[in-house]
């Protein structure tokens, strides 16, 4: 199965559309399958008062506030326009996650037909309903939520019409960067088998191990931040992939898709001709003769698998030769 790559740019544009049509570039010259924004209306989702994280004092001004740091990184309706035609033209899937009602609109108004869902809003009951209520492909990540908090969030999205085929659950971890230790990709099952949906990663961890290794684990999507350059100013740039690793992590991922296979277990292609080469027959360990007792003193199992198989040695143990056969040579009976 093919995993969905969801290249997240989120607000690592820095609110210059030049700089998010790069991010389109790169995303899809990386092959990912879509590429991924924020659409907010920053007096809607943040008050003039709220205090920034830990991580957003390191990567910003310290006297600057959550309000203005937000501000700064918000997209018009004319810049997602142009942003979606865009994509189009890359061959690329648009994407992004809405943090108020009115960034639902603005996007369901836009064509947009699968929507994200963000860690913070999985206890925004209006938002979850309003979702629910498009009846549209939905992926939600869980970082920061108990289980019962997902639960909730899924029986809203569902009460409301969205169907539990259309819901895929992201595990995550809403630390940036997520120490390896807090990766808990063993969540991820939990989830596919706590809930019976969908499941995959929303990768906060610096590198590309725990993508790669959840895809292993069954993940049918990966989300993963990534910039232009991890030295811009912006919140986000410093635990986003560069754009090798971006690549990197793709070619890894779909290198791992094609080792997991069928799962299936047969003689594959490559394998075939060196089935006889390496497994073994049974064979004269000594020069016998003619109506010798053929046993386990005389015969011996040896490379190439071409005469008898060594399964049906107690078959053969005892007969007669039925001729004179040298050392080495396979036996017939």
């Amino acid at each position: 199965m093919k995993s969905f790559i969801i290249a997240e740019a989120g607000v690592n544009h820095n609110g210059d559309l030049e700089v998010a049509k790069k991010m389109i570039d790169v995303a899809a010259n990386c092959g990912a399958d879509a590429v991924k924004f924020q659409t907010f209306i920053t007096h809607k989702i943040v008050s003039q008062w709220a205090p920034k994280t830990d991580y957003h004092n390191r990567n910003t001004p310290v006297s600057e506030s959550q309000f203005e740091m937000i501000k700064k990184l918000e997209l018009s309706r004319q810049d997602h326009e142009c942003l979606l035609q865009y994509c189009k033209t890359r061959n690329i899937l648009f994407l992004s996650s809405p943090y108020d009602l009115e960034s639902i609109d603005l996007l369901d108004s836009l064509g947009v037909c699968l929507f994200k869902i963000p860690s913070a809003e999985i206890i925004n009951l209006p938002y979850l309903r309003k979702i629910g209520m498009l009846k549209k492909q939905v992926i939600m990540s869980t970082g920061m939520a108990h289980l019962h908090e997902i639960r909730e969030a899924l029986e809203v999205l569902m009460s409301c019409g969205t169907l539990k085929q259309n819901i895929t659950v992201l595990h995550c971890n809403s630390q940036y960067p997520t120490p390896l230790e807090d990766a808990n990709l063993l969540a991820m099952l939990t989830l596919k088998k706590e809930f019976g949906v969908s499941v995959g990663y929303s990768d906060h961890t610096q590198g590309i191990e725990a993508s790669i290794a959840a895809v292993a684990m069954g993940a049918c999507i990966i989300e993963k931040h990534f910039t232009l350059d991890r030295h811009m100013k912006g919140p986000d740039h410093s635990a986003s992939l560069s754009v090798e690793e971006l690549g990197e992590m793709v070619m890894a991922i779909r290198n791992i898709e094609k080792a997991l296979g069928s799962g299936i277990k047969n003689v594959s292609p490559s394998e075939s001709k060196n089935r006889n080469l390496l497994r073994k027959s049974i064979v004269a360990q000594k020069d016998i003769k003619k109506g010798e007792l053929l046993t386990a003193e005389n015969l011996g199992i040896k490379r190439p698998a071409t005469g008898i198989n060594p399964m049906k040695w107690d078959e053969v143990l005892n007969q007669k030769a039925k001729r004179n056969f040298k050392a080495d040579e396979l036996i017939e009976v």
